[in-house]
Order: C-alpha cells, then structure tokens, then sequence
C-alpha cells in the first residue's frame, strides 16, 4: 500500500487499497453529486475487505477509518459500485454521475453510535479535496438515504451534517423558523429539494411507506433530533429555508 498527501498536506496519508469493483463512467458525464455512506459493518476491515472482494460488485471511491486513515479504493475518473438503485434531482444513474465516501460504523444493525471526532475531521478534509477537482453543487452532497430513502439509513441521524456545511461542504437551513405545517406544500418541497418519488405502479399502501420513509430521511439529514416520520412545523420551516438555497 503507498500513501501519498492530497491538498498540500491538509488531508496526510491517504492509503492507496485498490479495488477491482468499477466500471467506465458514460462519455460526457459530469461529477456533480458527492454520496456519504456508513459502513454498516461489525468492523473497518471487513468492510475494506468486502470494498475490494471481486464476488461483492460493490466499492466506493473512499473509505474513512475511525481513526482517520484514508483509504484510497477507485480513482475518481471511474464509476464505482456505492450508491444503488435510487435517484437525486431526477438523475436515476447516481453511480455515473457520483464520487462514495464510506464512513467507518457499525451503523444500525451492529450498533450504530456518534462518529469520532478524527474520523469527521479527515470525511471534511477529503470532500472539502475533492470539491477542489470537481464541480460539485452544495444541495448534491447528500446521504445515502437521501436518494433510496426507501431501502437505506445511511450515515445516519448521528452524522454531523451541521459541521460539515459550517466547513464548506452541503447545504444547511441556517437559522431557522417554523411555519404551520401544509403536507402537500411539504411534499412539493422535498420534491424541489430533490428528494425522489416511488414508480408509477407501486400500490397505494407502498406510496404511503415510501412518503414516511422520504420523511425520515428529510430529518436524518436536516432534523436529526427527531426522526419519527411525523411531520411538524420544524420540518415545515426547514425545508421552506432549504429550498429558499436551491
């Protein structure tokens, strides 16, 4: 493994730990949205193995230890295998058009606790390194369960989204005001924020599950104090400041 510095030393021994998991991005396909992820695993190391197993077809650009090491897995000109099915401000091909960090924890399932504080500090390092080479909006930086906000959690109510923005990196409310809440009005939002919607054929109780679970990934990002899928005049007047940014 060789490591090597990126940014003039901000961000020092990124581990070079190639994986063989990606393809070709399409031809005159821009990087414009930037993926975090959790692990999701009992350990870094399985999940830097199971990055790089050929048999997984899974891999990320990226991969943040606990301790903030940085693994290097896919050159960022190429497509890895992160993001899944899902879609972000109509674009249904987010592995195409996306760079994945994955995040060291254990996350739900393993046992899911706060991000170390070394660990968070190189995650802003590394995106505030990569928006140096590439174009990418603030309201694209985005969780994972914010494009499959039906099938994933990840990173998490526990990821310092707030930090992250007040260091350059995603979209926030800033200070924020409440206002009554409107369900329609607040569904136009998250459709405006970017937030996707289930296909056409899905049954009417599968609508219903998908609009919670879009809910609570609203508040996993934006109002991670409460992450119950109700719908209040907090979240209300957050999603009225997020799409004030767009």
């Amino acid at each position: 493994m060789v490591e090597r510095d990126i940014r003039d030393g901000l961000l020092k021994n990124v581990i070079d730990h190639p994986s063989p998991n990606f393809g070709p991005r399409p031809d005159n396909c821009p990087i414009d949205i930037l993926v975090l992820h959790y692990t999701g695993m009992k350990s870094g190391k399985d999940a830097l193995d199971r990055l790089c197993d050929p048999d997984s077809s899974v891999s990320s650009h990226y991969l943040v230890e606990e301790d903030g090491r940085v693994f290097h897995l896919v050159d960022e000109d190429k497509r890895a295998w992160h993001a899944g099915r899902g879609n972000w401000q109509n674009c249904v091909d987010v592995n195409s058009h996306s760079i994945g960090i994955e995040i060291v924890n254990p996350g739900h399932e393993f046992g899911y606790r706060p991000f170390p504080d070394e660990q968070i500090a190189s995650v802003i390092a590394l995106c505030q390194d990569i928006l140096t080479r590439h174009n990418i909006p603030s309201d694209r930086i985005i969780a994972h369960s914010d494009m499959a906000p039906d099938r994933k959690e990840d990173p998490g109510e526990f990821f310092p989204w707030n930090l992250l923005a007040e260091n350059g990196i995603g979209l926030w409310p800033g200070t924020r005001q409440t206002s009554p809440v409107d369900l329609p009005e607040f569904d136009r939002l998250l459709d405006q924020i970017g937030y996707g919607n289930p296909s056409d054929d899905v049954t009417d109780a599968e609508q219903d599950a998908y609009c919670i679970k879009r809910y609570i990934a609203f508040q996993r990002h934006w109002r991670p104090s409460d992450i119950s899928g109700v719908i209040d005049d907090e979240c209300m007047g957050i999603a009225q400041a997020l799409a004030r940014k767009l």
